[in-house]
């Protein structure tokens, strides 16, 4: 890690205090440059030489070019001017400018990461001109297949292969498509004249590493642009189709493809015993990456696109954001709390951007107002993983309002669910979508918008999603009292109609987080609330239909006990008189019974209020037991055979 820090007032368009920095952030900051990228670069290769993190960004180029031809590492390098120096607030930057020195010394595990191969073989499908013309630009570089209509007009002796079909579907990613065809012809390349295609064939399967479609009608794959290697363009536009073929030329070689989420099976509330609970994930997933598989559900690595909305979702945690793991946002977000408040700065605004996002602000900072002095922006690898949770998590800490600035590949229902989560776990205007388009009116309005007052007493949640959720909420708001919670929230109780209920016990059995609970001595059903993911298995099984769910969060340590939601007398066997089942299921059994030709007799009826062994017992005693055999020989013993042999 390093202790010392090359500031730079780029030209003295920004504000910094070397000193107050130094004092803030523990780092040897000395005398700030104006010019560190063009008459100072003298002072920046002997930074660079020492190990020295430099604050800026913008000239990353440049420091490379030092540090190669040093021979040492890239430096660190962090950006104040754009999201701190450069701003029309007059209030002072030196909070904000510490918060953001401290979150840049944390230490980002790397990215998890697998090799995905592309030997170059495309198919094009789309109209006979454009998709000939198109492999036709192409064959020089990958190896194309051009799928055509049932009866084409071929073209003569094309570089590339020509077949005839129709595309039933396709599944796979860049590198490992397979596709299915119907009544596929192929080329026939011998004989004389024109060429000509062979009988078709239905169910024919191919792989190919490439698809260009240029049909311009219903994509193959949701979510086509998140489909690695799935090139969409449309016919009609020359320029779009140029860019897919460009594009699509490049995409040979071996990339490395980001492992985005973790899944943890076992933690999973998919499914129990065939009954469907939780599919918050299934819903989300917009490129289909996510399957059923039996009580959990499966990813398929190669086709998630990374959007982390099934992380924010997962009531479990059986899904977690990996690229960066969901731990290091928590570290990010409470350490710039920390070091804001510690810089003296009061009431932070924390801002959620992605790639987008983070260009917007660097616009609005060069040619528009900048941000607010109070408005930190944390930049995102998904801005959709920043769930209810992290929101929850930055306002315990410290932070008085927390925005979401949305860019075009944002899933922006999914992330409405989130915002509106957080807003009934904390309060109204704690949590808000930025919905501006434009850099100045982004900054603008953020320097017009009054948020609300930060917590009094910041706190730093710890565990899991879940837990820290909870935690942030109880500082938020005390351990006294129930928020109300929108539907499909992840945290609730279960409402039981006594009435209805005949405590069969199925909901217990099946219950994937063990909130529902029995009591083994007594007939009574037991539920924990904090453990309750609101999956909605107990409702779905239960046979008298007797179980409601209710989003909702209480507060009070009593959320972490088990409490009895029904329970009745146990019966107590007429033999022995052991307790077992409940008295009023056991009475009505009886009830429902009597007078049938089955329970005929005092003894039948009997054994209906016995326990299990002497149910058993009193059957193999009975004259008429259906299980009895014929009466065993008596075993022979040796004064059997010694009688025998005196009497001959």
């Amino acid at each position: 890690m390093t202790r010392r820090l090359v500031l730079c007032s780029c030209e003295g368009s920004q504000r910094l205090d070397a000193e107050g920095l130094a004092a803030a952030t523990g780092l040897e900051t000395g005398t700030v440059c104006d010019a560190l990228c063009t008459r100072q670069i003298g002072r920046a290769a002997e930074a660079i030489a020492r190990g020295d993190a430099i604050a800026c960004e913008q000239e990353r180029a440049t420091f490379e070019a030092l540090a190669e031809e040093a021979g040492v590492a890239m430096p660190q390098l962090i950006d104040l001017r754009d999201r701190a120096g450069w701003t029309d607030d007059a209030a002072p930057t030196l909070p904000k400018q510490a918060a953001l020195i401290a979150e840049a010394q944390l230490e980002v595990p790397a990215t998890r990461a697998v090799d995905v191969t592309s030997h170059g073989v495309c198919l094009v499908i789309g109209p006979r001109d454009a998709a000939l013309d198109a492999a036709e630009r192409l064959a020089p570089h990958l190896a194309v297949t051009v799928l055509l209509d049932a009866d084409p007009e071929l073209p003569e002796r094309p570089p590339f292969d020509v077949i005839a079909g129709r595309l039933r579907g396709a599944t796979g990613t860049l590198g490992a498509f397979r596709v299915r065809i119907d009544a596929l012809r192929q080329m026939d390349p011998g004989g004389r004249g024109v060429l000509r295609l062979g009988g078709p064939r239905d169910g024919a399967v191919s792989e190919c590493d490439l698809i260009l479609d240029l049909t311009g009608g219903t994509s193959l794959f949701p979510a086509p642009a998140k489909r690695d290697g799935y090139l969409r363009a449309d016919p009609g536009r020359p320029e779009a189709v140029a860019a897919a073929v460009l594009e699509a030329s490049h995409a040979v070689g071996t990339f490395e493809k980001p492992l985005h989420v973790r899944l943890e099976p076992l933690l999973c509330a998919h499914s129990r015993a065939g009954q469907v609970g939780c599919t918050r994930c299934l819903d989300l997933c917009p490129t289909g990456a996510i399957t059923p598989a039996g009580e959990h559900v499966s990813i398929d690595p190669l086709v998630c696109a990374g959007c982390g909305s099934c992380s924010a979702a997962c009531p479990s945690g059986a899904i977690s954001f990996d690229a960066p793991p969901v731990e290091t946002t928590f570290r990010r977000v409470q350490t710039l709390a920390t070091a804001y408040r510690a810089a003296g700065g009061t009431a932070p605004r924390l801002l959620a951007v992605d790639a987008h996002g983070m260009e917007m602000v660097r616009l609005a900072a060069r040619f528009g107002p900048g941000l607010p002095a109070d408005t930190i922006p944390v930049e995102l690898e998904a801005l959709n993983a920043f769930g209810h949770a992290e929101a929850m998590a930055a306002l315990a800490a410290g932070f008085a309002q927390v925005l979401w600035l949305p860019g075009p590949h944002a899933d922006r229902a999914a992330l409405e669910a989130q915002v509106m989560l957080t807003s009934a776990l904390a309060a109204p205007g704690a949590a808000v979508i930025l919905d501006e388009t434009d850099p100045e009116a982004m900054a603008a309005r953020l320097h017009g918008d009054v948020p609300p007052a930060p917590v009094a007493a910041p706190v730093r949640p710890m565990g899991t999603r879940r837990q820290i959720a909870r935690q942030a909420a109880q500082g938020l708001h005390g351990t006294d009292g129930t928020l109300p919670l929108p539907e499909g929230a992840p945290y609730g109780a279960v409402l039981v109609d006594t009435k209805a209920c005949t405590l069969c016990l199925a909901c217990v059995s099946l219950c994937p987080s063990g909130a529902l609970g029995d009591n083994p001595d007594r007939p009574q059903l037991r539920f924990q609330e904090d453990a309750c993911l609101q999956c909605g298995i107990c409702a779905t099984v239960c046979p008298e239909d007797a179980i409601a769910l209710e989003p909702r969060m209480d507060l009070a340590p009593a959320a972490f006990e088990q409490r009895i939601l029904y329970e009745e007398e146990p019966a107590a066997c007429v033999e022995c008189g052991a307790l077992f089942g409940v008295a009023s299921t056991i009475e009505r059994v009886a009830a429902k019974l009597e007078g049938h030709p089955m329970f005929a007799g005092t003894d039948k009826a009997r054994q209906i209020r016995m326990c299990d062994d002497c149910r058993v017992q009193a059957q193999v005693l009975s004259a008429d037991n259906p299980f009895r055999g014929p009466e065993r020989p008596r075993p022979r013993t040796t004064e059997d055979e010694l009688r025998k042999r005196t009497r001959h």
